[in-house]
Protein backbone atom coordinates (compact mmCIF):
# COMPACT_ATOMS: atom_id res chain seq x y z
CA UNK A 1 0.00 0.00 0.00
CA UNK A 2 0.99 3.60 -0.59
CA UNK A 3 -0.20 5.34 2.58
CA UNK A 4 -0.70 9.05 3.24
CA UNK A 5 -0.07 10.07 6.85
CA UNK A 6 -2.16 13.05 7.93
CA UNK A 7 -0.73 14.19 11.22
CA UNK A 8 2.85 13.30 12.03
CA UNK A 9 3.27 13.52 15.76
CA UNK A 10 4.49 10.71 17.99
CA UNK A 11 1.67 8.42 16.86
CA UNK A 12 2.25 9.21 13.19
CA UNK A 13 5.95 8.45 13.48
CA UNK A 14 5.26 5.13 15.18
CA UNK A 15 2.72 4.23 12.50
CA UNK A 16 5.27 5.09 9.79
CA UNK A 17 7.84 2.72 11.30
CA UNK A 18 5.33 -0.13 11.43
CA UNK A 19 4.09 0.51 7.88
CA UNK A 20 7.62 0.45 6.46
CA UNK A 21 8.45 -2.65 8.50
CA UNK A 22 5.47 -4.41 6.93
CA UNK A 23 6.54 -3.51 3.39
CA UNK A 24 4.32 -0.48 2.72
CA UNK A 25 5.37 2.89 1.31
CA UNK A 26 4.60 6.42 2.51
CA UNK A 27 2.83 8.58 -0.08
CA UNK A 28 3.41 11.69 2.00
CA UNK A 29 3.25 13.26 5.44
CA UNK A 30 0.87 16.14 6.18
CA UNK A 31 1.47 18.36 9.22
CA UNK A 32 0.37 21.81 10.34
CA UNK A 33 3.39 23.24 8.52
CA UNK A 34 2.48 21.81 5.10
CA UNK A 35 -1.30 21.44 5.39
CA UNK A 36 -1.81 22.92 1.91
CA UNK A 37 0.08 19.99 0.39
CA UNK A 38 -2.93 17.76 1.08
CA UNK A 39 -4.31 19.02 -2.25
CA UNK A 40 -1.53 17.13 -4.05
CA UNK A 41 -2.96 13.75 -3.06
CA UNK A 42 -5.81 11.79 -4.65
CA UNK A 43 -6.75 8.24 -5.59
CA UNK A 44 -4.17 8.20 -8.41
CA UNK A 45 -1.20 8.51 -6.06
CA UNK A 46 -2.58 7.32 -2.71
CA UNK A 47 -4.12 3.97 -1.73
CA UNK A 48 -5.36 5.02 1.69
CA UNK A 49 -4.85 7.71 4.36
CA UNK A 50 -4.30 7.39 8.11
CA UNK A 51 -5.42 10.50 9.97
CA UNK A 52 -4.15 11.27 13.48
CA UNK A 53 -4.15 15.07 13.43
CA UNK A 54 -6.05 17.36 15.82
CA UNK A 55 -9.70 18.21 16.56
CA UNK A 56 -9.49 21.52 14.67
CA UNK A 57 -8.45 20.02 11.32
CA UNK A 58 -9.76 16.44 11.41
CA UNK A 59 -13.12 17.19 9.79
CA UNK A 60 -11.60 19.03 6.82
CA UNK A 61 -8.91 16.38 6.38
CA UNK A 62 -11.45 13.56 6.26
CA UNK A 63 -13.80 15.58 4.07
CA UNK A 64 -11.01 16.16 1.56
CA UNK A 65 -10.06 12.49 1.40
CA UNK A 66 -13.62 11.32 0.84
CA UNK A 67 -14.21 13.94 -1.86
CA UNK A 68 -11.03 12.78 -3.60
CA UNK A 69 -11.78 9.05 -3.36
CA UNK A 70 -9.09 8.27 -0.80
CA UNK A 71 -10.17 5.66 1.79
CA UNK A 72 -9.41 7.02 5.24
CA UNK A 73 -8.75 5.67 8.72
CA UNK A 74 -9.14 8.25 11.49
CA UNK A 75 -8.19 8.09 15.15
CA UNK A 76 -8.48 11.79 15.96
CA UNK A 77 -10.82 12.57 18.84
CA UNK A 78 -12.58 15.79 19.85
CA UNK A 79 -14.45 16.47 16.57
CA UNK A 80 -17.24 13.89 16.73
CA UNK A 81 -20.11 16.39 16.68
CA UNK A 82 -19.51 16.41 12.89
CA UNK A 83 -19.06 12.65 12.50
CA UNK A 84 -22.60 12.10 11.22
CA UNK A 85 -21.95 14.55 8.35
CA UNK A 86 -18.81 12.61 7.41
CA UNK A 87 -20.69 9.31 7.44
CA UNK A 88 -23.35 10.75 5.13
CA UNK A 89 -20.68 12.06 2.75
CA UNK A 90 -18.94 8.69 2.74
CA UNK A 91 -22.12 6.91 1.70
CA UNK A 92 -22.95 9.57 -0.91
CA UNK A 93 -19.49 9.21 -2.44
CA UNK A 94 -19.45 5.41 -2.16
CA UNK A 95 -16.29 5.95 -0.18
CA UNK A 96 -14.53 4.29 2.73
CA UNK A 97 -14.35 5.75 6.24
CA UNK A 98 -13.17 4.04 9.41
CA UNK A 99 -13.19 5.74 12.80
CA UNK A 100 -12.12 4.40 16.18
CA UNK A 101 -11.43 6.20 19.42
CA UNK A 102 -8.78 3.57 20.09
CA UNK A 103 -7.15 1.05 17.74
CA UNK A 104 -5.48 -1.10 20.39
CA UNK A 105 -6.71 -4.69 20.27
CA UNK A 106 -6.37 -4.82 24.06
CA UNK A 107 -8.49 -1.70 24.53
CA UNK A 108 -11.21 -3.10 22.27
CA UNK A 109 -11.30 -6.27 24.36
CA UNK A 110 -11.55 -3.93 27.36
CA UNK A 111 -14.56 -2.23 25.69
CA UNK A 112 -16.32 -5.60 25.48
CA UNK A 113 -15.48 -6.44 29.10
CA UNK A 114 -16.84 -3.03 30.12
CA UNK A 115 -20.19 -3.81 28.48
CA UNK A 116 -20.42 -7.21 30.17
CA UNK A 117 -19.74 -5.66 33.58
CA UNK A 118 -22.31 -2.90 32.91
CA UNK A 119 -24.98 -5.54 32.27
CA UNK A 120 -24.05 -7.38 35.45
CA UNK A 121 -24.34 -4.16 37.48
CA UNK A 122 -27.76 -3.03 36.18
CA UNK A 123 -29.65 -4.20 39.28
CA UNK A 124 -26.97 -3.16 41.78
CA UNK A 125 -28.43 0.19 42.82
CA UNK A 126 -25.95 0.78 45.67
CA UNK A 127 -23.02 1.34 43.30
CA UNK A 128 -21.93 4.64 41.76
CA UNK A 129 -20.12 4.48 38.41
CA UNK A 130 -17.01 6.52 37.57
CA UNK A 131 -14.34 6.55 34.86
CA UNK A 132 -10.83 7.91 35.24
CA UNK A 133 -8.44 8.44 32.33
CA UNK A 134 -4.78 9.48 32.47
CA UNK A 135 -2.84 10.78 29.45
CA UNK A 136 0.25 12.82 28.65
CA UNK A 137 0.02 16.61 28.81
CA UNK A 138 0.20 17.01 25.02
CA UNK A 139 -3.23 15.44 24.63
CA UNK A 140 -5.46 18.45 23.99
CA UNK A 141 -8.96 16.96 24.30
CA UNK A 142 -10.55 15.86 27.56
CA UNK A 143 -12.04 13.48 28.29
CA UNK A 144 -10.36 11.05 25.92
CA UNK A 145 -12.30 9.44 23.11
CA UNK A 146 -11.66 6.09 24.78
CA UNK A 147 -13.23 7.31 28.04
CA UNK A 148 -16.27 8.54 26.13
CA UNK A 149 -16.54 5.17 24.35
CA UNK A 150 -16.42 3.42 27.74
CA UNK A 151 -19.16 5.70 29.06
CA UNK A 152 -21.31 5.11 25.98
CA UNK A 153 -20.82 1.36 26.37
CA UNK A 154 -22.10 1.54 29.94
CA UNK A 155 -25.05 3.75 28.95
CA UNK A 156 -26.13 1.22 26.31
CA UNK A 157 -26.52 -1.51 28.92
CA UNK A 158 -27.60 0.37 32.05
CA UNK A 159 -29.92 3.01 33.43
CA UNK A 160 -27.31 5.75 33.12
CA UNK A 161 -28.43 8.49 30.75
CA UNK A 162 -25.25 10.52 30.15
CA UNK A 163 -21.71 11.26 31.32
CA UNK A 164 -20.31 14.37 32.96
CA UNK A 165 -17.03 15.85 34.13
CA UNK A 166 -18.68 17.73 36.99
CA UNK A 167 -17.78 16.72 40.56
CA UNK A 168 -21.42 16.76 41.69
CA UNK A 169 -22.59 14.03 39.32
CA UNK A 170 -26.15 12.73 39.60
CA UNK A 171 -27.01 9.04 40.15
CA UNK A 172 -27.88 8.56 36.45
CA UNK A 173 -24.65 10.27 35.29
CA UNK A 174 -21.24 8.67 34.82
CA UNK A 175 -18.53 10.93 36.17
CA UNK A 176 -15.37 11.06 34.03
CA UNK A 177 -12.15 12.41 35.52
CA UNK A 178 -9.37 13.40 33.09
CA UNK A 179 -5.80 13.63 34.41
CA UNK A 180 -2.89 15.00 32.37
CA UNK A 181 0.68 14.22 33.42
CA UNK A 182 3.97 13.05 31.91
CA UNK A 183 4.88 10.40 31.03
CA UNK A 184 1.54 8.65 30.51
CA UNK A 185 0.77 6.72 27.28
CA UNK A 186 -2.77 6.07 28.55
CA UNK A 187 -4.69 4.49 31.44
CA UNK A 188 -8.45 3.99 31.72
CA UNK A 189 -10.21 2.78 34.86
CA UNK A 190 -13.92 2.00 35.28
CA UNK A 191 -14.98 1.82 38.94
CA UNK A 192 -18.24 0.85 40.61
CA UNK A 193 -18.15 2.18 44.18
CA UNK A 194 -20.42 1.35 47.12
CA UNK A 195 -20.22 1.74 50.90
CA UNK A 196 -18.95 -1.83 51.28
CA UNK A 197 -16.60 -2.33 48.32
CA UNK A 198 -15.32 -1.25 44.92
CA UNK A 199 -15.32 -3.15 41.63
CA UNK A 200 -12.70 -1.96 39.17
CA UNK A 201 -11.50 -2.83 35.68
CA UNK A 202 -8.39 -1.17 34.23
CA UNK A 203 -6.46 -0.92 30.98
CA UNK A 204 -2.95 0.51 31.04
CA UNK A 205 -0.96 1.10 27.86
CA UNK A 206 2.80 0.63 28.12
CA UNK A 207 3.58 2.38 24.82
CA UNK A 208 1.98 3.71 21.65
CA UNK A 209 2.95 0.60 19.71
CA UNK A 210 -0.32 -1.21 20.52
CA UNK A 211 -2.39 1.68 19.18
CA UNK A 212 -0.21 2.14 16.10
CA UNK A 213 -0.10 -1.56 15.25
CA UNK A 214 -3.88 -1.75 15.47
CA UNK A 215 -4.22 1.23 13.14
CA UNK A 216 -1.93 -0.41 10.57
CA UNK A 217 -3.78 -3.74 10.77
CA UNK A 218 -7.07 -1.91 10.22
CA UNK A 219 -5.58 -0.02 7.26
CA UNK A 220 -4.43 -3.24 5.61
CA UNK A 221 -7.90 -4.73 6.07
CA UNK A 222 -9.78 -1.60 5.00
CA UNK A 223 -8.10 -0.87 1.69
CA UNK A 224 -10.49 -3.19 -0.22
CA UNK A 225 -13.65 -2.19 1.70
CA UNK A 226 -16.43 0.33 1.09
CA UNK A 227 -18.71 2.17 3.49
CA UNK A 228 -18.63 3.35 7.09
CA UNK A 229 -16.82 0.77 9.20
CA UNK A 230 -15.80 0.34 12.84
CA UNK A 231 -13.63 -1.80 15.09
CA UNK A 232 -16.58 -4.15 15.59
CA UNK A 233 -16.55 -4.86 11.83
CA UNK A 234 -12.79 -5.38 11.85
CA UNK A 235 -12.73 -7.63 14.89
CA UNK A 236 -15.71 -9.72 13.74
CA UNK A 237 -13.84 -10.68 10.55
CA UNK A 238 -10.74 -11.62 12.54
CA UNK A 239 -12.60 -14.08 14.78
Amino acid sequence: MNVLLIGYGKMGRTIREILIGRGHTIAGKITIDNAKDLSKFNSSNTDIAIEFSNPESAYENINYCLNNDIPIVSGTTGWLEKKEDIEKLCLQRNGTFFYASNFSIGVNIFFQLNKVLARLMVDQKDYHTEIEEVHHTQKVDAPSGTAISLAEGIIEDSEHSTWTMKDDSKPDEIKITAIRKDPAPGTHVVTYTSEVDDIEIRHTAHSRKGFATGAVLVTEWLVTKKGVLTMDDFLSERE
